[in-house]
């Protein structure tokens, strides 16, 4: 499963919402130092990552499991519609429109 946001501007879009977990605006996303996203409640902490990728007039993010572990429906579903939810509720003027796959893809790690 893979989200991907339209945008004119997908380099900016990923700067915006780093900046906003930064200055703590989005308290419920952390980013580690390869730059993937994770879930930063206790009950979803680090059960996947999100990593994006930078496509002509799109961000894309694959979902990458924990190491010798797999990943739930539920996480999955979790993970896709709780970072779609932030990035609408603090960046919505910055895309066009948003969606996840239904299915794993080759933009994930799973």
């Amino acid at each position: 499963m893979s989200i991907t946001f339209n945008t004119s501007d997908p380099h900016g879009l990923l700067a915006a919402f780093k900046k906003a977990i930064d200055n703590r605006h989005v308290v419920t996303w952390s980013y580690d130092k390869d730059g993937d996203f994770t879930h930063n409640t206790e009950q979803w902490k680090k059960k996947a990552w999100l990593r994006p990728r930078i496509g002509n007039g799109e961000l894309r993010l694959g979902i990458i499991k924990p190491k010798n572990q797999s990943i739930s429906w539920e996480i999955y579903a979790i993970y896709h519609g709780r970072f779609i939810e932030s990035m609408t509720a603090h960046l919505h003027d910055r895309f066009s429109h948003s969606f996840a796959t239904a299915t794993p893809n080759s933009d994930d790690l799973v």
